[in-house]
């Protein structure tokens, strides 16, 4: 039973209603707001704990000095996928210059506003959305990510061994690799980058890396071999 004076007519009980709903509204905006911030300030210090991109790219020995476990994930992923290390890392210089969490630039719509970007490629090695699915099933971890260099180097590693065995490019031809990583195996066995002069260009320069690298990695080499105390005996990678 209501007490006699608590009664409330319709248009009260609506407008109470129409606040709490407004309340919710308000609310739920807040939390989805706060989880796009917090997922940007994550994303971020991501980004700011990543390597510096060393100091100096023309040479092998050097970025090896800055990056010591650089040098034993492109020797894990040679072992395994039979790569060189120095066309692995040439392949990566061409691709993001080291930079972890690059991505290509935003278009401009109008020649202003950014807009949408031209590609899904992400990380050290540019990986696109749909082949770093296939790489996660096929070869990698469902946790591997495009933003560590272990996941990079094993990725072009199982891509160049995929592109041997369907076009038959040697894992030792820098150029051709990569234009079957620029191109895809399907785009290469068409020659479609035949009327791309920048893609062409591109490919020659990431060979003349892959050449200078591998000749300056044998000058260096054994510093990053046994590095460490139990690397000793049969403990020792060579």
């Amino acid at each position: 039973m209501v007490s006699p004076g608590t009664e409330r007519t319709g248009r009260e009980i609506w407008v109470d209603k129409a606040k709490r709903s407004q309340w919710r509204g308000r609310t739920a905006a807040g939390v989805r707001a706060g989880t796009l911030v917090a997922l940007a300030a994550i994303t971020a210090g991501c980004a700011t704990l990543a390597p510096s991109p060393p100091s100096d790219q023309s040479n092998i020995c050097e970025i090896f000095r800055e990056q010591p476990r650089w040098y034993d994930h492109a020797r894990d992923s040679e072992r395994e996928w039979g790569t060189p290390i120095a066309t692995q890392m040439a392949f990566i210089q061409q691709e993001s210059s080291f930079r972890s969490h690059v991505r290509p630039e935003r278009e401009r719509l109008l020649g202003v506003i950014p807009w949408r970007r031209p590609s899904s490629a992400y990380g050290y090695a540019q990986a696109q959305d749909p082949v770093w699915g296939e790489y996660r099933e096929e070869a990698g971890s469902r946790m591997a990510r495009r933003t560590h260099m272990k996941h990079a180097t094993d990725f072009i590693g199982w891509y160049n061994a995929r592109t041997q065995r369907m076009t038959g490019v040697s894992l030792h031809n820098a150029e051709h690799l990569y234009l079957a990583y620029h191109e895809g195996q399907g785009g290469y066995s068409r020659g479609s980058y035949r009327n791309k002069p920048q893609v062409q260009a591109a490919a020659r320069q990431v060979a003349q890396r892959a050449a200078r690298y591998e000749s300056q990695l044998a000058s260096c080499e054994s510093e990053f071999r046994c590095r460490r105390f139990y690397q000793v005996g049969p403990f020792c990678r060579q």
